[in-house]
């Protein structure tokens, strides 16, 4: 027996308006294969290295506010493990069918990315120099907020148990993933609460229901309107100066690779000239003069590389550029002192050669892999 308009649930009644949610299918799917790509080139199935996430699009002060601004956007399909993504998508899927039946697609969609963006903008106001963020909560939060919205309009058209039953349980539901994320580490709260006010904003406005009595009056649209938008501006005026700039730091991760890619160069070759030189296969004036010709200005050059690098003592790899740098400098000088020494016979020379050796090494030694 088919129920009556009466005695059909909410879902049912939004079913029969549209029965398919395509753009929640499409959000969903979006989330989980781009986490499978990234799993393909190396994330992990519950964390990955920040660098990673910050390759993919995460949002992060330094590199958002480097002129980055799509971070905002791109950061709403990264996930931090397997974990971070069921919870999410399990509740994308819980309250996108409804809010997608409610509005329609194209004001879901609407609603979706602005409360995610909004969410993202008070996250990077709040903790964008510490923190690297990514995820779909901040839109999802948006959604639960809507619905709320329009279940307290609609609740008059409601069975009083299915009212309380939603209501109380999307209320809940927020409430709890708020107060868990206060107190458990690494959760970003700034994005569920940033989402959560938007999606209701934008549900007042966007909100069209099929009966008039459950509409937002022109002027509270308008309120709203305006609510939402000098929030947003408020929240850009209010975004804190980055640290650094993210392509600086980039720019100094690239010197180090091709500084420590050409160092491997160098030792080799100079290695296989001192074993040349023990073999006897090199006079010592011959090694002498290579040792000067094609090592030591190799060094010379890559020091000055090195220090034509902006100075930004606040870059993740500042204490790297400094330690290769002073490296560069004192491989250089090794290099021409055990060329002197090796050609003149001065066993001072020599002496200042292994001493600079030494402190080469641990130079090296002290080298770490940068991070953001």
């Amino acid at each position: 027996m088919t129920a009556t308009p009466e005695a059909a649930t909410l879902i049912e009644r939004l079913r029969a308006r549209r029965r398919l949610v395509p753009a929640t299918y499409a959000l969903v799917a979006a989330n989980v294969l781009l986490f499978l790509a990234m799993m393909a080139l190396g994330a992990g199935l519950r964390h990955s290295p920040n660098d990673l996430h910050l390759a993919w699009g995460a949002s992060f002060g330094p590199a958002t506010q480097d002129g980055q601004w799509w971070r905002l956007g791109s950061a709403m399909f990264l996930h931090f493990g397997i974990l971070h993504l069921a919870f999410n998508m399990w509740a994308l899927w819980d309250a996108g069918q409804f809010v997608e039946r409610m509005f329609g697609t194209p004001r879901f969609v609407l609603l979706y990315a602005g409360a995610g963006l909004s969410g993202n903008l008070l996250s990077l106001a709040l903790q964008g120099n510490r923190a690297v963020s990514g995820g779909a909560s901040g839109a999802i939060f948006g959604l639960f907020g809507a619905l709320l919205i329009v279940l307290w309009r609609e609740r008059r058209q409601l069975r009083a148990r299915e009212f309380r039953w939603l209501f109380g349980g999307a209320g809940v539901f927020a409430a709890a993933s708020i107060v868990f994320g206060t107190f458990v580490p690494g959760i970003d709260n700034a994005a569920h609460l940033g989402g959560l006010a938007a999606g209701t904003l934008l549900a007042v406005v966007l909100y069209r229901p099929d009966h008039p009595d459950a509409a937002a009056a022109w002027h509270v649209r308008l309120a709203a309107t305006v609510i939402l938008g000098a929030a947003l501006a408020a929240l850009v005026a209010a975004l804190p100066a980055p640290r650094y700039r993210w392509t600086e730091e980039l720019q100094a991760r690239e010197e180090i690779r091709q500084f420590l890619q050409q160092e491997s160069l160098i030792s080799s070759e100079w290695n296989g000239m001192l074993g040349m030189g023990q073999r006897g296969e090199l006079s010592f004036e011959q090694l002498a003069s290579r040792l000067d010709r094609d090592i030591a200005p190799r060094y010379a050059d890559s020091f000055a590389e090195l220090s034509r690098l902006p100075e930004d003592a606040a870059i993740p790899s500042a204490g790297t550029l400094r330690l290769l740098r002073e490296y560069a400098q004192v491989r250089s000088e090794q290099t021409r002192a055990l060329a002197q020494g090796i050609r003149e016979g001065d066993a001072e020379s020599i002496a200042k050669a292994r001493e600079l050796d030494r402190r080469a090494v641990r130079l090296r030694g002290m080298l770490k892999t940068p991070t953001h």
